[in-house]
């Protein structure tokens, strides 16, 4: 079974138990809800599916992928109906290197059987795409180093930031830019935040979120 925990009034935050403790999220408003990632395992994306739409009642209108890997984006296809939201590079690379992924991925693991490639239909490349669910105000904007298409999703009244895979327990830079996510953790820091969902990993709290990001940029 997933792990979820309630971070805010209708914010929740999903980890994997399959595949390296990736996560995902979920703003609720009164009508419909916004889905943060999708994980990879289909058993998973089904699971935050379920949770959302037969437990707390309302479907999934938008999905925001943080960027195009496998394991934060191949469960789009399992919620259907719904807008995807990404940066136009991870429409790109989802395009041009997902599907070759995904096709190797079917040939190797009957789990994927099932799964297709679905790309953001809304991109954006600059400033901020501003959405609203209920009372929440979500604000995405690029944040890269892990890759070069890594968006951040801030709910700002809550000072919760999903942070993609640009907080990790341990900085990893698949396709990006040391510089970059050099610089994506400053920002971080000067934030003002409650909470920081790493793309990997466990909630960092604010008392944590300092030390958390001195220790990654020690380590870069």
């Amino acid at each position: 079974m997933i792990q979820r925990e309630r971070i805010a009034e209708n914010v929740y935050f999903f980890q994997s138990e399959l595949y390296a403790q990736v996560t995902a999220g979920a703003v609720i408003g009164p009508n419909w809800a916004v889905v943060i990632d999708t994980l990879a395992m289909p058993e998973e994306a089904l699971q935050i599916r379920d949770y959302i739409e037969q437990e707390l009642g309302v479907p999934v209108r938008y999905i925001i992928n943080t960027h195009s890997h496998a394991d934060h984006s191949w469960g789009n296809c399992f919620f259907p109906g719904a807008m995807v939201i990404g940066h136009s590079l991870c429409r790109k690379y989802l395009d041009e290197v997902g599907r070759i992924g995904m096709e190797e991925a079917r040939r190797n693991n009957q789990s994927f059987r099932n799964v297709k490639i679905v790309l953001p239909q809304i991109t954006f490349d600059e400033g901020q795409l501003i959405l609203r669910v209920g009372k929440k105000t979500l604000a995405l904007f690029h944040l890269p180093g892990h890759c070069f298409d890594n968006l951040a999703i801030l709910v700002e009244e809550d000072r919760v930031l999903f942070a993609g895979d640009a907080a990790m327990p341990l900085p990893y830079i698949v396709d990006g830019d040391i510089d970059d996510l050099t610089a994506s953790l400053k920002k971080v820091a000067k934030m003002g935040l409650e909470n920081v969902v790493q793309g990997h990993g466990d909630i960092i709290l604010r008392g944590e979120i300092d030390n958390f990001v001195k220790d990654n940029l020690a380590y870069l």
